[in-house]
């Protein structure tokens, strides 16, 4: 984790730092928190395995462990081998197929490496730690779970909390996921006696799960914690932040091209792109907001915009590979050389756009009849008008005639060729190999 550009916030300051962010929704007592914040304290968050790749929903709250650890706090966090076996209650009805062992440990070990980017693990003062909830679950006998642990937890109280609540309202909860809870409880109290942890942080829907695990700690240990939670980050239109028309967007490169990721982050909302600066950007309270200054006299020149899909992108992939995608952006629309691309990056960049294909070696159609093809316009006569009108591009080249027929030398890496209709509308052309 690199922290020499980031905005360091005294731990005296962390949790207004936190507010101004927009970041915090509860606490416990914030007055007890920020008197225990004066001295280092070990925190944690869980990630449950559920896909093969944490998403940027997950950024959320692990940018918020980060900026603990930046403040001089030890942070933990906590891959759930074991509850992501079972399936945390989210308010939906239980239709979903458990993963096996095996799926799970594999995902356990992607995480471990993805959160290598966010953490530091080598400090000399406060190193980060990951955790893995499956080390002290397993060993535990059904029998020593039901008698040391289940025993202080109250039905009753269980039956109010609201995710579990909510689904008795619906199609009802199966024992498995019901008995979340109760393991959750548990990581808590174990991390407490191993590692001296008071605080866990997670995002609304854990309240519940936490405060268990505080009265756990209390019940069994006879001590006390913290809990905080991170509020769900809504887009302005109320929709659920980090869901596209294609799903998740995913930290994982294979799963979501660097390109597509940083697209994602420029084409934010503009009521939205301060709201993302101050929950993801590690820039201070001030340049976020000459950032808001900016965006609020000239919206056009996108320039917070480019500001986050810039950090974000350099903190998930990388400070070349989002270069990259920033040169495949600009050329794209006639501001770089396309030429100078390397495959993947073009590849990537195409990936999103409409595309036509051609078997190779059959006859290359003209560029009215790939642009029809790719379903930019909905005929070719369109097309033709577009040529006349001195919209057409192939490659960032103007087409001058209705029957211009790209040829293989037009394709870069013998593959790719960019149509372009106007200044903003793009579509691809790729060769393919006989089936």
């Amino acid at each position: 984790m690199k922290t020499e550009q980031a905005d360091v916030v005294p731990s005296a300051d962390l949790l207004d730092d936190l507010h101004w962010r927009g970041l915090i929704s509860q606490t416990t007592d914030e007055t007890a928190l920020r008197k225990s914040l004066k001295e280092p304290i070990s925190l944690y968050i869980g990630f449950d395995p559920t896909a093969p790749s944490l998403h940027i929903g997950n950024l959320v709250v692990l940018l918020v462990l980060r900026r603990f650890q930046i403040a001089g706090h030890n942070p933990i966090a906590l891959v759930g081998g074991a509850t992501g076996l079972v399936g945390d209650p989210s308010g939906r009805n239980e239709d979903r197929i458990l993963n096996s062992e095996s799926t799970v440990a594999e995902w356990v070990n992607k995480y471990r490496m993805q959160l290598a980017r966010y953490l530091d693990f080598d400090g000399a003062i406060n190193p980060a730690r990951i955790v893995n909830n499956l080390d002290w679950t397993a060993p535990m006998s059904a029998i020593e779970f039901l008698r040391d642990i289940g025993k202080h937890f109250s039905v009753n109280q269980m039956l109010a909390k609201d995710s579990v609540s909510m689904r008795l309202e619906g199609g009802g909860i199966s024992y498995t996921e019901f008995s979340y809870q109760v393991l959750q409880s548990l990581d808590f109290l174990e991390l407490y006696r191993r590692l001296g942890c008071t605080l866990q942080i997670g995002g609304t829907e854990q309240w519940g799960n936490i405060v268990a695990g505080l009265d756990l700690i209390r019940r069994v240990e006879s001590g006390g914690g913290h809990a905080l939670t991170v509020p769900l980050l809504l887009k302005s239109d109320g929709t659920k932040f980090g869901k596209t028309a294609g799903g998740s967007v995913w930290l994982d490169a294979e799963m979501t091209s660097p390109y597509s990721f940083y697209q994602y982050w420029l084409t934010t909302e503009d009521k939205d792109v301060i709201k993302f600066l101050k929950v993801f950007s590690f820039q201070s309270h001030e340049q976020i907001n000459e950032l808001e200054k900016l965006h609020n006299e000239n919206p056009g020149a996108r320039t917070a915009h480019r500001a986050l899909a810039r950090e974000i992108t350099i903190l998930v992939h990388g400070e070349e590979i989002c270069d990259r995608v920033e040169a495949a952006a600009r050329a794209l629309f006639g501001q770089g050389e396309l030429g100078e691309l390397d495959e993947v990056t073009l590849a990537s960049a195409l990936a999103e756009l409409p595309k036509t294909h051609i078997v190779k070696g059959d006859e290359i159609p003209t560029w009215v009849d790939l642009l029809h093809a790719t379903g930019v316009v909905e005929s070719k006569s369109a097309a033709r008008r577009i040529v006349k009108e001195s919209g057409a591009y192939l490659n960032n080249a103007k087409i001058s005639g209705e029957d211009f027929r790209p040829s293989v030398n037009d394709f870069f890496f013998g593959r790719f060729a960019i149509l372009r209709k106007g200044k903003r509308d793009l579509a691809a052309v790729e060769i393919i190999k006989k089936p």
